[in-house]
């Protein structure tokens, strides 16, 4: 791989996918656009892949969408998948974009931020903007997703999936989740900087072993604060006091999860941005769905989306060392905030009335 450095341009792959996917990246183009003004950075290109591409050629992941994806500076994703597209094992086609472009550029970290922004109603009421501000860094390659395509199915009446974890995969995930806690402000009531292990190490001999070498990882960082939780109790936790964490790192499945109900304490789905990271290539996309129901009729929240932007702004910044980046990222932020909280950002999902294309333009002024 040629070594990362500042570039005049930058080259995104976009693939707008399925369902709402292609308004939310057109609005987040929009946003980042307007973040430049004069001084484009970034050059985006769009590639076929998900469920409508699966109908039309047999595969959800084009070879060439591939391609373009591994040789781009970052990839910028809709969504992808429709209920009623399925493989002939019955899973859905369009998954099988996300659930493989994982592997082939080894995005094996992905980062879900669960923040309550000013603005937001949150369903934990008494809960205010701020106090819940929490990272849930999932691994994104093993786990028991890492069976996909796989597992046994004997006869017609027993099937079994596996679960994979590697000793280099729980080492790189819970390093990233370490640094994570180093680069933030610790947990809100507290202030400390904080790693929660979320497992089931009491029942599986896998999350133990995750756990195990977890802690060998965090043994290396001695200003965090190492916690723990069962997944099942961790349902609580993150209802009765979401304000005690900072990062949480887990295995794949867990974080699927748990990310998700994150996501309902701080507005909902169309609130939570993610970012796939590896060590050579960046994904950015919103924790959503692709919401075929409510696709074309202007009515879907793009801010997880614009905020992915935003963090993969983030990203190339750090990655490439190039700190020219950054305001951009910070502004497109900063114009989220404003807007969430007087308003004209709040699409009816979030107790507002804009639509997908005021509150994407509200940012765009903002940022002006």
């Amino acid at each position: 791989m040629q070594e990362k450095i500042a570039k005049n341009q930058y080259e995104v792959a976009v693939v707008p996918g399925d369902g709402i996917g292609p308004e939310m990246t057109q609005a987040t183009i929009e946003v980042i656009k307007a973040a430049f003004g004069s001084e484009q950075k970034l050059n985006f290109t769009e590639h076929l892949a998900g469920a409508n591409e699966y109908l039309r050629s047999g595969t959800a992941l084009p070879e060439e969408t591939l391609i373009a994806c591994s040789k781009a500076d970052a990839v910028l994703h809709g969504a992808a998948g429709l209920p009623d597209v399925n493989l002939p094992d019955g899973t859905e086609a369009g998954q099988d974009f996300s659930l493989k472009i994982r592997p082939a550029l080894d995005l094996f970290a992905n980062i879900r931020p669960i923040k309550l922004y000013d603005g937001i109603e949150s369903s934990l009421r008494h809960f205010e903007p701020g106090a819940i501000d929490y990272v849930i860094v999932r691994e994104n390659t093993e786990g028991l997703y890492a069976a996909r395509g796989g597992g046994n199915k004997v006869r017609n009446d027993t099937v079994t999936d596996t679960m994979v974890m590697t000793r280099l995969g729980v080492e790189r995930i819970v390093k990233t989740a370490a640094e994570q806690a180093m680069r933030r402000n610790g947990a809100p009531r507290d202030g400390k900087k904080r790693v929660t292990i979320v497992d089931k190490a009491n029942v599986l001999r896998s999350f133990a072993f995750f756990r195990e070498v977890a802690e060998g990882v965090l043994a290396n960082y001695p200003e965090i604060e190492v916690d723990y939780a069962l997944v099942d109790a961790m349902t609580v936790h993150m209802i009765e006091r979401p304000d005690t964490f900072d990062v949480v790192v887990c295995e794949n499945i867990i974080g699927d999860i748990l990310s998700d109900l994150g996501a309902a304490t701080v507005g909902g789905m169309g609130m939570s941005p993610s970012a796939e990271i590896g060590t050579w290539h960046g994904y950015f996309q919103a924790s959503h769905g692709s919401a075929p129901t409510i696709a074309g009729k202007d009515i879907a929240n793009p801010i997880g989306t614009i905020l992915s932007g935003a963090f993969m702004l983030e990203w190339l910044a750090r990655e490439h060392q190039d700190a020219t980046l950054q305001p951009y990222a910070d502004n497109i932020i900063n114009a989220v905030n404003r807007v969430l909280a007087d308003g004209r950002g709040r699409t009816r999902d979030i107790k507002g009335s804009a639509t997908t294309s005021s509150a994407t333009k509200a940012v765009c002024d903002a940022l002006a």
